[in-house]
């Protein structure tokens, strides 16, 4: 009986966070339409996007634990690096993060029905397995930095197949821009991100628990070259594995309402 109950809960939460993240969209869905149509309008998108994120993030219930190791504001522009593990990572992102941010993301995004044309028309998107989709977006990231205005980006590429357990290699993108730019880089973990909603192919699972996001220190790139970037990398790579915690190394069981679900149950 417990389990049933555990079952029926599950899954009244997950219509609950989902329609608490789709209602906003369909709300806001004309005003960020006639502004992606109009160059001059787009700034209004990323500031519906920051309500949106505050106020589905709000409804869910979840607390949000944020860590700073320093009072001083944070650096604009910077690179904000983060890793991987979940859908949500954007919207915990603009949560917490003031001011406009700009987000590089996956070509595929711009394709999401109704939602994708929108998101591609104020962010950065790329296509990895294209030199000249990586080269467009190098240089309207550059354009960002140079404009004032901090972008963020997701290194590992995709989803890590180990959330909050191991992180996937690097690419060089983020921290070659950086470097570039002159601006500093500054490592962000979220390592309960997955915990709330992992990505489950084919699945939409969600799961009420807490989420965590972790500020580093900014590391300045002043003077540093192209031939520090392995060593960089690393650097942030073990700033972000120090945030990974027991919790989050086991993904979110099943949702079944009888027998057991094994504990790394996709």
């Amino acid at each position: 009986m417990r389990q049933l109950l555990r079952f029926i809960g599950r899954g009244i939460y997950t219509a609950w966070a989902t329609w608490w993240f789709i209602f906003p969209f369909l709300v806001t869905f004309p005003i960020q339409w006639v502004a992606s149509k109009v160059p001059s309008w787009r700034w209004i998108i990323p500031k519906i996007n920051r309500l949106w994120s505050v106020f589905s993030i709000f409804m869910w219930g979840v607390p949000v634990e944020v860590v700073r190791p320093s009072k001083a504001p944070l650096p604009r522009p910077c690179v904000y690096v983060a890793n991987h593990g979940s859908y949500i990572d954007i919207l915990v992102m603009f949560r917490s993060i003031p001011g406009f941010l700009n987000m590089m993301g996956k070509a595929s995004l711009a394709k999401v029905p109704v939602w994708g044309p929108i998101f591609g028309s104020v962010y950065v998107t790329v296509d990895r397995g294209s030199a000249v989709s990586r080269g467009r977006a190098m240089v309207a990231a550059k354009r960002t930095l140079k404009a004032g205005n901090s972008i963020a980006i997701f290194p590992e590429g995709r989803i890590s197949t180990t959330p909050g357990a191991q992180l996937l290699p690097f690419h060089d993108g983020a921290f070659q821009m950086a470097i570039e730019a002159g601006v500093p880089i500054v490592p962000v973990g979220m390592p309960l991100n997955h915990m709330f909603m992992p990505d489950v192919k084919g699945k939409l699972r969600v799961r009420y628990h807490r989420l965590k996001i972790v500020f580093h220190d900014p590391i300045p790139t002043t003077g540093l070259t192209l031939e520090d970037i392995p060593a960089l990398k690393q650097r942030v790579a073990e700033l972000l594995t120090g945030d990974f915690l027991p919790e989050g190394a086991v993904k979110p069981q099943a949702n079944v309402w009888r027998g057991e679900a094994p504990a790394d149950a996709v």
